[in-house]
């Protein structure tokens, strides 16, 4: 497959890039400098002279906080930009691989979040996503949808970069322990994706086209997660940071709302296609390689 991967320096994009050769494909790696998906001009002239076979969009705007001043950005990039990217799949007819996220529902359920729930996000950038799905759906019938929760990986910045960021200049870290979810290696989503676009054929014939959930586990709360990530990294360097305290999201309040749950539920991934979520602890494991490895 030739691949027109889209935000290939953010952190899916650029695992995206360089494992697509290992699946037998060919990647033509594009981020915004090479190509802006909220001017649907720019993505139709682009995508028809790429030869693409299909297209995996890893472009998001994810700054959670920030989107809540910037909702215009937000909805342009997270909205406008996979619906450009849908109608331009549509009129090649090839399909999209779309990333989403866990922010689409609200938290308030006790139980792991399937594709049938209901969304309903609780800030702007949740809504931006939704609404970039619901265009993906409403404009393009060969669409796959991938929500996956607490992304993390060697590019960008993500929890992992901060915590070790924070572990090395404070002895104390404050962090919230009543939100729960299941971390997902960067990499560990490369590789479910790469793996989809591979088997076209397949879901084309199952009509297996659709929403699906994928993400690591097991499930953890933040603290359980900053807590891990200290005492991986201790064991390769000496840190400051003696405790990580668990805290309240009341006793840290930010502009936007999280979900208290962003635990999804995987089985129909696992089900239809045999992709099953990976250890986030491998996850982590292999993060801190790279990096320390320089």
């Amino acid at each position: 497959m030739r691949l027109a991967i889209i935000g290939a320096r953010g952190q899916v994009g650029w695992e995206l890039s360089r494992r697509a050769p290992m699946f037998g494909h060919e990647a033509l790696a594009w981020d915004v400098a090479e190509l802006d998906i909220t001017d649907a001009a720019a993505v139709d002239r682009q995508l028809a002279a790429s030869g693409a076979d299909a297209v995996v969009n890893a472009a998001a705007y994810t700054a959670v906080d920030r989107a809540e001043q910037e909702p215009a950005l937000a909805f342009a990039v997270n909205r406008d930009g996979p619906a450009h990217l849908a109608a331009a799949c549509a009129r090649l007819n090839i399909p999209l691989l779309h990333i989403s996220t866990d922010y689409v529902f609200d938290g308030t359920k006790t139980a792991p979040y399937t594709e049938d729930d209901p969304a309903a996000p609780l800030g702007v950038y949740g809504q931006s996503k939704w609404e970039g799905d619901e265009a993906v759906r409403r404009l393009l019938p060969r669409h796959l949808i991938l929500r996956v929760s607490w992304v993390f990986g060697v590019q960008g910045h993500n929890f992992v970069r901060t915590i070790l960021r924070l572990a090395r200049e404070r002895e104390e870290l404050r962090v919230v322990a009543d939100q729960q979810g299941c971390p997902t290696y960067a990499g560990d989503i490369a590789d479910a994706l790469l793996e989809l676009a591979g088997r076209v054929g397949e879901i084309d014939a199952n009509r297996a086209w659709g929403v699906y959930h994928y993400c690591g586990e097991p499930p953890i709360t933040w603290h359980g997660f900053a807590s891990a990530i200290v005492e991986m990294a201790r064991a390769r360097e000496p840190l400051p940071v003696r405790t990580v305290t668990p805290i309240t999201t009341a006793d840290y309040p930010t502009p936007a709302a999280r979900p208290a749950n962003s635990v999804l539920d995987c089985s129909r991934l696992s089900a239809r296609f045999g992709i099953r979520p990976c250890s986030w602890q491998e996850g982590l494991a292999a993060m801190l390689f790279a990096l320390y490895a320089g």
